[in-house]
């Protein structure tokens, strides 16, 4: 599971739902990076349906390489992009709990979101059945995108091989799409989930799509097959990876993501109804992608269909 689901023994009707989750920076402007660990933190409670918390706390450690106005000025940045998204997305009145500042070698950027909440309020990762449609709400690629922003950044052998066959115009395209969707809470979508009455989800992250996608059909009562026909990838990213030589995990559906989207078990005659909302209720900045299906099976598993539609995304 994403988070931890834990039944209160004083409260039997409420159950705690918390995660724990951070990441190292993978982009040079602080206030985004705040941005991004925000969506990434809550994404882990989202992919259960829940979409109120009771605090938020956020993990930063900063690095030993950093004097003390440097730390002091990102530090402050990160944190400022991690508290104005959060209040930017209606949680205004949530408690933000920063408790300390690390230092060690390395700069680390996380939380902790915590909720308690009914059992209603929850959808189980548990409960896909054949017939199901499996629905991405966010492309794939965008570790790959900001990674490219980085190489320009720094003028690398990668940003040479990246140079013979796109341009500058094409990266900073590719890394404006990435951002756009990374920063992009997963809200939405979890609403949607109880609307439409979805079976199970979980987002998107280091694993990749299939890593993820495997996990969750592990965890089913039921046996059955995740067959992903379709991944739609973040424009350019598919070239990039060719170029520099890392296109095997983003063909085989297991690239690394952060703060990727939900892959959601939703009934076949709700997948475009599902897709339509969320469009409307992200105002179209925002796409979600009907990417294949569930089966009945002997064993619990997902695979990539050997004839995958590569869909390349922009936003």
């Amino acid at each position: 599971m994403d988070c931890a689901v834990i039944p209160l023994k004083r409260h039997k009707d409420y159950l705690l739902i918390q995660t724990v989750d951070f990441f190292y920076p993978m982009v040079n402007d602080p206030e985004l990076l705040g941005r991004i660990a925000l969506a990434n933190v809550l994404s882990d409670v989202y992919a259960v349906g829940v979409t109120q918390f009771d605090t938020v706390e956020m993990i930063v450690s900063t690095s030993t390489s950093f004097s003390e106005k440097e730390r002091d000025v990102v530090i402050g940045l990160v944190m400022k992009g991690f508290q104005n998204s959060l209040k930017a997305n209606g949680y205004r009145n949530t408690p933000l709990i920063i408790r300390q500042l690390k230092i060690n070698p390395w700069c680390i950027i996380g939380g902790i979101a915590t909720s308690v909440c009914r059992s209603e309020e929850i959808i189980l990762p548990s409960n896909a059945q054949p017939g199901d449609v499996l629905v991405l709400t966010k492309p794939l690629g965008g570790q790959m995108a900001m990674d490219a922003h980085l190489w320009q950044l720094n003028q690398t052998e990668k940003y040479k091989k990246l140079l013979s066959e796109c341009s500058d115009a094409d990266i900073k395209e590719t890394f404006e799409i990435a951002v756009k969707s990374m920063t992009y809470l997963n809200k939405n979508a979890a609403l949607l989930m109880h609307k439409y009455q979805a079976h199970c989800a979980t987002d998107i992250t280091g694993f990749g799509l299939l890593g993820h996608a495997n996990n969750l059909a592990q965890f089913q009562k039921e046996k059955v097959l995740f067959q992903i026909n379709k991944l739609p990838i973040i424009k350019n990213v598919l070239k990039f990876s060719t170029l520099v030589g890392q296109s095997t995990k983003f063909r085989s559906g297991r690239s690394v993501e952060t703060s990727g989207g939900l892959l959601i078990c939703l009934p076949a005659d709700a997948a475009d109804k599902f897709c339509r909302d969320f469009e409307e209720a992200t105002n179209g900045e925002q796409k979600s992608f009907q990417i294949g299906h569930v089966t009945a099976a002997n064993e619990s598993d997902a695979v990539l269909c050997e004839d995958v539609e590569f869909i390349e995304v922009s936003l």
